[in-house]
């Protein structure tokens, strides 16, 4: 077996193989002058089994997944497995209106072209495997996420963003031995909406929100704000994908985030979770 890992994915790439004992992929990956990829295989992998490691966030690292799939085959791989972090476009897996494509579906059957399995981690819906061609599966982040935890920082409290990921809190409560919730939305008149624990009292403790995914943050950013007004003593924030798009670290920052925490699946300053050891037990 061998791993190549994509420009988004090298630091996962190399966790990979240490993970699991095997080589990575020697490559060459450059841009021509016209911003064109060029990609090519170094070592000899032909009738291997080549595990391509590759986020396909933001879009132009779609095409380098593509070109990688192709080199790898061309190379004369015996299998194919495809690794994606983060899956990009996994949020749009339905039509809301006329004349939309469903993108999840589309992004999916192309990178089944020139795969023989899928692994990703943490999909928006379980469902968007059902889109993949061949064999796709995902693994959890929540309990790297929850033994990080666990380590020195007295988590008294895990919260779900809202009921939908109550099962999430529930998984990361159970390694760290704490009460979990989830926030609950309710619309006071037309443009007000107050957000709180559904049962729990947060006052003077120590609450963890999880959430697969931080985009713009801006409903995480009332939740710490109202957790603070209820009195909890530290708020921490961590999801698996850190897309933090826009101002998402100011808006949480200044509603009163203790710590922001994200995996590697997208790097940043807040990638504290290495996602290596649950995409290797599916390998």
């Amino acid at each position: 077996m061998y791993i190549i890992g994509g420009t988004t994915s090298e630091k996962v790439a190399k966790d990979l193989c240490k993970e699991l004992q095997v080589s990575l992929v020697k490559m060459i990956s450059k841009r021509f002058p016209d911003d064109e990829l060029y990609i090519r295989i170094l070592d000899d992998i032909s009738k291997e089994h080549v595990v391509i490691i590759q986020t396909t966030y933001p879009d132009q690292k779609i095409i380098e997944l593509f070109l990688l799939q192709e080199a790898v085959r061309e190379a004369g791989a015996k299998k194919i497995t495809v690794v994606i972090p983060y899956f990009g476009y996994a949020r749009q897996d339905k039509k809301f209106k006329d004349g939309e494509p469903v993108s999840a579906k589309t992004m999916a059957k192309l990178i089944s072209l020139n795969a023989d399995k899928v692994i990703t981690v943490d999909p928006h819906k379980e469902y968007i495997l059902d889109f993949f061609t061949i064999p796709a599966f995902s693994c959890s982040a929540v309990p790297e996420i929850a033994k990080y935890l666990n380590k020195k920082k007295n988590i008294d409290m895990v919260l779900a963003p809202d009921k939908g990921a109550l099962e999430r809190a529930k998984q990361a409560s159970t390694i760290i031995g704490c009460d979990f919730d989830y926030m609950e939305k309710t619309r006071i008149d037309g443009t007000t909406v107050k957000i709180k624990p559904k049962n729990l009292n947060v006052r003077n403790k120590n609450v963890a929100i999880i959430d697969d995914i931080i985009s713009t943050g801006g409903t995480m950013a009332k939740s710490i704000k109202e957790l603070k007004k209820h009195g909890a003593k530290r708020v921490l924030v961590a999801c698996t994908h850190g897309l933090f798009a826009g101002e998402a670290i100011k808006k949480l920052k200044s509603a009163g985030c203790d710590e922001i925490i994200s995996t590697d699946t997208i790097r940043s300053d807040f990638s504290k979770v290495k996602i290596a050891p649950c995409i290797s037990k599916l390998i």
